[in-house]
């Protein structure tokens, strides 16, 4: 019973009735084999003689003769069996480590077990297990892989191996179960359960994989989101830094401007001052000499000298009205006002600059929807310009075509994030630029507004300038070229002078529920007048 070779063997030479090996072996007319005392007290106690396994009928009792050959056989077996029970007797034993199950049998150091035994509910070793192996009696035990906890291998009312298991009561039960407490229960042997059972794991083990392979294609997910959220930052860090360096930078120019501008107008009084002062202190000196000399002369007692001198004396001397003579402090008033106003349009542009390279970044490749255009435009081949032409196309007129006012739309709709395009619209008298929703209406007279759906300036006869409002915003002298920015979770259109990085207008607090297409129209050509086409533009962006 060590190896499935001898339980195959085994099973050939055991008696069908004492189910144990063969002892002096009989075969019966049909063929059967039994022991010979177990066929003569079958049929001594019936009075009909048939055969125990296939219950063929005999007229009479027949006369059985011990089969020399499976007694030879059997012998053979046993030897066998004696000799491989000896040799794993012999073999090296193993004391039971963490983990593996020991003898029961065992004193002192528990050797590993080899098989349980569920009709003794114990464990074995290679010793131990002997008896099992040789024994007739041992020799019919349910012998397994070893083992710990028998008890819950075994029936508890019944006190047999659990080795059916009932399907209606989804549970394990023994040979008496189905007989007694199961009866007209679906039971089928364990083996089968268990068949359905792997298949059920292997099953549940596909969709665990699938689990976790999901959840490891979402760790990437995250992980890769974690680092694009790093770069995003880093740039972010990096702008933030040029950004403000360059306002630091202009902060300081302009600090020291202002500063110099003081003390040139400081200096500039000063000198004055010094000018006056050195023009006075000359006439002092010529007033103190002057003084003297008429002191002088007014002591003398030379009458000739007095009288020939006093003319020149007399005479006045060539200096200043110093009367209406003022330094005056020079004005400091509105300087610092002066220079803050000039950092604050610098810092403005400087926004700007950084908005028009945020909007950039979002920047996405437009074309021009043929299937949407009116007859009356024509595109270019790469579908990027669009301009108005008298001849009407002969076209199907499909639900997504404008059949009376003159636009097209992208072909590219935007259902979420932020997304932006610029148009040139260089040497046009006439335009409509923006976004629109999907389900807008696309046949006869349109009126473009945002509660109809369109968001979008206009330039009408080069200088009404714009945007499609409810009533109408007046704008500034119309760009050369637009940008258009749309943030669809933040409900906001922008619209940009491209060439002077400054905002032309904001419709905010949108609400978008549909997808979004770029909208495009030439208007018409007003006999060539408004010919210039509108042009999609590739988007430079800033060298970060």
């Amino acid at each position: 019973m060590s190896s499935s070779s001898n339980l195959r063997s085994e099973d050939q030479f055991l008696c069908a009735i004492c189910q144990d090996v063969f002892t002096d072996p009989v075969s019966t007319p049909c063929g059967h084999n039994f022991c010979k005392a177990c066929i003569t007290q079958h049929w001594d106690g019936n009075v009909l003689y048939n055969c125990p396994l296939c219950k063929e009928l005999f007229t009479s009792r027949p006369q059985l003769k011990v089969n020399t050959f499976i007694k030879e056989m059997v012998s053979q077996f046993r030897c066998e069996a004696q000799q491989e029970a000896s040799s794993s007797s012999s073999s090296e034993q193993q004391a039971a480590k963490p983990g593996e199950v020991p003898c029961d049998v065992c004193t002192g150091t528990k050797l590993k077990a080899l098989k349980s035994c569920l009709v003794c509910l114990l464990s074995y070793c290679q010793t131990h297990l002997e008896p099992h192996l040789t024994a007739p009696r041992l020799k019919k035990h349910q012998l397994m892989e070893p083992v710990e906890n028998l008890e819950d291998r075994m029936c508890l009312q019944h006190d047999k191996p659990l080795e059916l298991f009932c399907r209606t009561d989804q549970t394990c039960v023994c040979l008496l179960c189905p007989v007694l407490d199961h009866k007209n229960h679906k039971v089928v042997p364990l083996r089968e359960e268990t068949e359905g059972k792997k298949a059920e794991l292997r099953k549940t083990e596909d969709e665990v994989q699938k689990m976790i392979q999901n959840r490891r294609v979402k760790i990437q997910e995250i992980k890769e989101s974690v680092k694009i959220s790093k770069d995003a930052a880093d740039r972010e860090k990096a702008e933030g830094v040029e950004v403000f360096t360059a306002l630091k930078v202009s902060a300081e120019r302009g600090l020291k401007e202002l500063i110099k501008e003081i003390e040139d107008k400081q200096k500039t009084a000063e000198k004055q001052a010094e000018d006056f002062i050195k023009d006075l202190e000359q006439e002092i000196s010529e007033l103190m000499k002057r003084s003297s000399e008429v002191k002088q002369l007014s002591q003398s007692e030379d009458h000739l000298h007095l009288l020939q001198s006093f003319s020149s004396l007399k005479a006045a001397l060539p200096t200043k009205n110093w009367t209406e003579v003022r330094v005056r402090p020079p004005s400091y008033e509105g300087t610092v006002v002066r220079a803050l106003a000039q950092l604050v349009e610098e810092m403005r542009e400087m926004l700007m600059e950084a908005e028009m390279k945020m909007f950039q970044q979002s920047a996405v490749d437009v074309t021009l929807d043929p299937d949407t255009a009116h007859p009356k435009l024509i595109m270019s081949d790469d579908g990027k310009q669009v301009k108005h032409v008298d001849v009407k196309k002969k076209l199907p007129d499909n639900p997504e075509r404008f059949s009376k006012c003159v636009c097209v739309l992208g072909r590219q709709s935007f259902s979420s994030g932020s997304f932006y395009f610029e148009v040139q619209v260089k040497g046009k008298t006439n335009w409509d630029l923006g976004v629109v929703r999907e389900s807008i209406n696309r046949k006869g007279e349109i009126t473009t507004s945002p509660q109809n759906g369109y968001w979008t300036i206009w330039l009408r006869n080069s200088n009404e300038f714009h945007a499609y409002a409810d009533p109408p915003v007046y704008l500034h002298s119309g760009p050369e070229k637009v940008g258009v920015f749309v943030d669809y979770e933040e409900g906001l259109v922008s619209f940009y002078d491209v060439d002077a990085a400054a905002l032309i207008h904001s419709f905010t607090g949108c609400c978008f529920t549909e997808k979004l297409y770029p909208f495009f129209s030439p208007c018409v050509n007003d006999g060539g007048k408004n010919s210039a086409p509108l042009i999609i533009c590739p988007v430079n962006q800033a060298d970060g």
